[in-house]
């Protein structure tokens, strides 16, 4: 894998093609207008065929009006709307799915990805890669309980998929084929940041700095991204049931060394009566148990979704001109 900076030197044969960029939105209403006039102002000025295509994820506020605006302003603008919330990824799979570039960039619509940096990844894109990926340099402003809770995950995720993810985001660039193999995988909890790096191909790394929010506020809680973590671990690693693994060989061992314990205050006489100690290990073998099933039942549940299978999402309405 190469950095921006060496790959400049190593492919030579230039390519041109439709450049596709895909903004999931949910209720950003502030933020569509000045992503969509940013963006394409950059890319306009930079002289690269592209489309703007903005993922409506069930807002409830006038984001969609906000697209249907700037789609009627902009020629390159195009807008997809949900009947229902359901999710940044299927907002990022439903956005490649309609892209009709050669190659698709995804980042956010409130401007945390540079839109600067689009030209950089395109560059890389025309000289043979198939896969750019925006990596962070820092994470920007967050509290320090959402720093600690995001570099526990990207830990956690990294050790499961034998994926650096430390520094990994949404921001990256496409080729044409692996966006299909991306689209073509059935599986209805896909994980977008670990699977476009699972796919392989040929790989170069762009870093960024994360950029304050250019409208609005942001739309996760402590609640939805503790959800979005455990979703997506779920969706790439079977890590957890492993840990039920461990946990069933922790507890027989502790079994062991007290049940040895036990019978030796027995033999030598000092065993003593009551039941507070049986009722610690009952209290703590029940635990143990509930977790276990509680992470079993998550993974079947899981399954359950899967063979149900139903859509990704549905699209209730669109705007704008589809490209050929």
């Amino acid at each position: 894998m190469k950095t921006g900076d060496e790959s400049m030197h190593t492919k030579e044969t230039p390519r041109s093609g439709l450049l596709s960029v895909v903004l999931p939105a949910y209720n950003e209403e502030a933020s569509v207008p000045l992503a969509a006039r940013t963006i394409h102002t950059i890319l306009a000025q930079a002289d690269i065929p592209h489309e703007l295509i903005f993922v409506n994820d069930g807002s409830k506020d006038g984001t969609w009006q906000a697209v249907q605006d700037q789609a009627a302003q902009i020629p390159q603008v195009r807008g997809i709307r949900f009947s229902r919330n359901f999710g940044k990824e299927s907002a990022i799979f439903a956005g490649l799915a309609q892209a009709a570039g050669d190659c698709c960039v995804v980042m956010d619509c409130d401007l945390q990805h540079p839109p600067e940096k689009v030209g950089e990844m395109y560059r890389l894109w025309q000289q043979g890669y198939q896969v750019v990926e925006g990596v962070k340099v820092s994470r920007g402003k967050e509290s320090p309980l959402h720093t600690l809770a995001a570099r526990t995950f990207y830990h956690f995720i990294s050790q499961a998929t034998q994926i650096d993810m430390s520094r990994a985001s949404d921001f990256k660039l496409l080729d044409r084929r692996a966006v299909d193999v991306l689209i073509a995988m059935r599986e209805k909890n896909a994980f977008f940041r670990a699977l476009s790096s699972w796919i392989g191909f040929e790989t170069a790394q762009v870093e960024f700095e994360v950029q304050p929010r250019a409208a609005g506020e942001s739309k996760w809680s402590l609640r939805s991204l503790t959800r979005y973590a455990v979703t997506n671990l779920a969706a790439f690693s079977t890590a957890p049931l492993h840990l039920i693994t461990l946990l069933g060989v922790l507890v027989f061992l502790c079994s062991l060394v007290l049940g040895c314990w036990s019978l030796w205050q027995k033999i030598s006489g000092q065993a003593l009566e009551g039941f507070t100690t049986v009722i610690l290990l009952l209290l703590l073998i029940g635990s143990i148990l509930m977790i276990c099933l509680g992470i079993i039942g998550y993974y079947i549940a899981k399954i359950y979704e899967e063979i149900k299978d139903r859509p990704r999402y549905i699209i209730s309405e669109d705007c704008g001109e589809k490209r050929p």
